[in-house]
């Protein structure tokens, strides 16, 4: 399980499921009550009445559709063309441990410090692994 690339990949994947699910879960009732009409929403301005609360699950969802895709093409890169060594893995494991915390740091918090924070230290792995695929190409 932990000797290929593809398994982080494949946990951030069901991850990023997971909050598709907390987000509907939580955004139809929150609509509901709101009395927001789902076929009138023209813009994601229309959803402003929403909870704060709710509105932070779907804005990681969202997040994890941006950053990550730089994850999910060093993973398949790396798998690809033979780099994917143990390091590498490990650090992939260690991206999608700090991606589930900022999920969960961003919906259940929201301390921006803090969630910076853990940002940063996602994106510094992605740049590792970054450097250490160009060096092992070269």
């Amino acid at each position: 399980m932990f000797q290929s690339i593809m398994t982080p990949v494949l946990a951030l994947v069901a991850w990023t499921l997971v909050m598709w699910l907390w987000m509907y879960a939580t955004r139809l009732p929150a609509m509901q009550k709101a009395g927001i009409d789902a076929t009138k929403i023209q813009r994601k301005g229309d959803l402003d009445a929403l909870p704060v609360e709710v509105q932070r699950i779907a804005d990681n969802y969202n997040h994890l559709h941006e950053q990550p895709l730089i994850f999910y093409v060093l993973c398949i890169y790396g798998h690809l063309v033979g780099v994917a060594d143990e390091l590498n893995i490990m650090l992939a494991w260690g991206y999608v441990v700090l991606r589930i915390l900022h999920s969960l740091i961003q919906a259940l918090w929201n301390f921006v410090p803090v969630r910076f924070a853990v940002f940063m230290a996602s994106s510094i792995v992605l740049v590792v692994m970054t450097v250490r695929n160009v060096i092992a190409v070269m």
